[in-house]
């Protein structure tokens, strides 16, 4: 049985979007492709944001490297990069490692079952990852012009003061994830325990790396 890894991610730092419909569905996958997942990495991090600036995306591929993992797992060809350079620079970075990748939306791999690299996955590649691009410069100048209008009308933007908590009062709150993440307990793990979305576990996680 070849061993996967996971990840998964969302744009959202809130409790607004949650990675577990993602995990759910490549767990299915995994089941039922006979493939054994070792281990899940989540990230609530927006999309906009460089590879080198998504801190989990990166544990998973160093791990996936150091533990000779046979597939990663991914919901989609946008997790693996905001751009279609970066997400090139990945494939082919796990190309190299022969780490074989599973895009489930797109419905293709890096290597064909036999182990030899697909002729498609170039082309996959660059055609969706460059449509995944354009839309999200799309959505993205919709946001802007919605704001301007916005502002315009003499609309307050942003949050109310006083709604974002510190990380003191968010590590206060959580004390019982604090203990756990500390152990080395993971994100999914500690918010199954708790009964708390893993949102918040990613978003304490964060204030205990800032202390």
């Amino acid at each position: 049985m070849n061993n996967a890894v996971i990840y998964a991610r969302v744009s959202s730092t809130t409790d607004r979007q949650s990675t577990t419909r993602q995990v759910d569905d490549l767990t299915d996958y995994a089941k039922a492709n006979a493939l054994n997942v070792v281990k899940t990495f989540e990230e609530h991090i927006s999309g906009a944001k460089r590879n080198g600036e998504r801190p989990v995306l990166i544990e998973c591929l160093d791990f996936c490297f150091s533990h000779n993992v046979d597939v990663l797992l991914l919901s989609e060809l946008s997790r693996l990069g905001r751009n279609v350079w970066e997400v090139q620079e990945n494939v082919n970075l796990c190309r190299t490692k022969h780490l074989n990748i599973f895009f489930q939306k797109e419905n293709f791999s890096l290597f064909n079952a036999d182990g030899t690299e697909s002729m498609y996955a170039n082309i996959m590649v660059s055609v969706l990852g460059t449509c995944a691009q354009i839309e999200r410069e799309n959505i993205k100048f919709r946001l802007n012009s919605g704001r301007e209008r916005a502002k315009a009308k003499g609309v307050k933007m942003g949050r109310p003061v006083g709604a974002t908590k510190s990380d003191e009062q968010l590590l206060k709150d959580h004390a019982k994830v604090v203990a756990l993440l500390k152990q080395g307990v993971s994100i999914r793990v500690v918010a199954q325990s708790l009964n708390v979305s893993t949102t918040t576990v990613q978003k304490v996680k964060n204030a205990l790396k800032r202390q």
